[in-house]
């Protein structure tokens, strides 16, 4: 019984040992290499040299004006475009679910947007909001329409440029959450409802008290994985304001960690690993908190 045992763990680490590599040498091994690097002052990556190592990488990071900004553009982001895709994704599966008539159709026009390039409906958006010689944008003229002055939304202030990054980073997340929480409704029995509908339950204490609940495990995933993806935006604020992200103050984290190792003031892998590592904890200190309030408030 004991060997019949054995060869089946051993079976089962076998199974796993292609994973398990895969694992060690592309996520492990790099994530170990740039910890260390964090740490190694003044690394010169075409000589693997370096003069000491020390935590002044970070000081570096945490003191530079650009990385700054870049916490401050990916918090905003994080904090406006997780909680509104999320809600709005809501409001749209439950609408979707409650009505028959062209259910599919709505749901794959809905999906469109995930599966269509980011750098094209970057383009898109960039001519919908930019200001040129020959056209103000689409946006523009509507503004103009309604009584309002036209704002620059790609070169002009702050607020209006976040406003459109937000704008753009809800629309291509949408989708992929309108279609996780439109399964996670399809999955609720139909025996509750008709159970509170008996009893004369109205339908906002219906969503309220049984399908928020039962669809809570979704709800808290899509969360979770909208911070995590949030966090590594970058390639949303290239398609609207073009790759020097510093001089339009929109780079982020991650644009900020490229910019050091391949931008025009790149070359510096050291501070790029401690911006990197920075990047990390933040990451994995809200995934853990996210983690804990849904163990506590989820329905399982």
């Amino acid at each position: 019984m004991r060997k019949k045992r054995d060869s089946s763990n051993l079976k089962a680490w076998l199974y796993l040992a292609p994973a398990l590599l895969f694992l060690g040498v592309f996520m492990i091994y790099p994530l170990v290499d740039v910890f260390i690097y964090s740490f190694e002052e003044g690394y010169n990556s075409a000589s693997q040299t370096y003069f000491g190592t020390g935590v002044y990488n970070y000081s570096y990071v945490l003191h530079d004006p650009y990385f700054l900004q870049a916490v401050k553009n990916t918090f905003l982001l994080v904090m406006i475009t997780v909680p509104l895709s999320t809600v709005i994704a809501l409001l749209i599966s439950v609408g979707l679910h409650s009505i028959t008539p062209f259910r599919n159709f709505l749901q794959t026009v809905y999906f469109l947007p995930y599966v269509t390039n980011t750098l094209a409906v970057g383009l898109v958006f960039m001519i919908l909001f930019k200001k040129t010689e020959y056209s103000d944008g689409f946006v523009n003229v509507l503004i103009r329409w309604f009584g309002g002055e036209s704002v620059d939304f790609i070169s002009g202030p702050y607020w209006a440029k976040m406003f459109v990054l937000c704008f753009y980073t809800i629309w291509v997340v949408m989708p992929f959450k309108i279609l996780i929480l439109t399964s996670a409704l399809a999955s609720v029995s139909q025996e509750y409802y008709n159970a509170a509908r008996v009893d004369g339950t109205s339908k906002f204490r219906i969503f309220r008290r049984i399908t928020l609940p039962m669809i809570s495990p979704m709800i808290f995933y899509l969360v979770i994985t909208g911070f995590i993806g949030a966090f590594k935006a970058y390639s949303d604020a290239v398609a609207l304001f073009g790759t020097d992200l510093n001089a339009a103050e929109m780079n982020t984290i991650v644009g900020y960690v490229y910019d050091m190792l391949y931008g025009d003031s790149g070359g510096y892998p050291s501070y790029a690993s401690a911006a990197a590592i920075i990047l990390f904890a933040i990451v994995l200190t809200i995934t853990c908190i996210n983690l804990l309030v849904s163990r506590k408030k989820a329905h399982v």
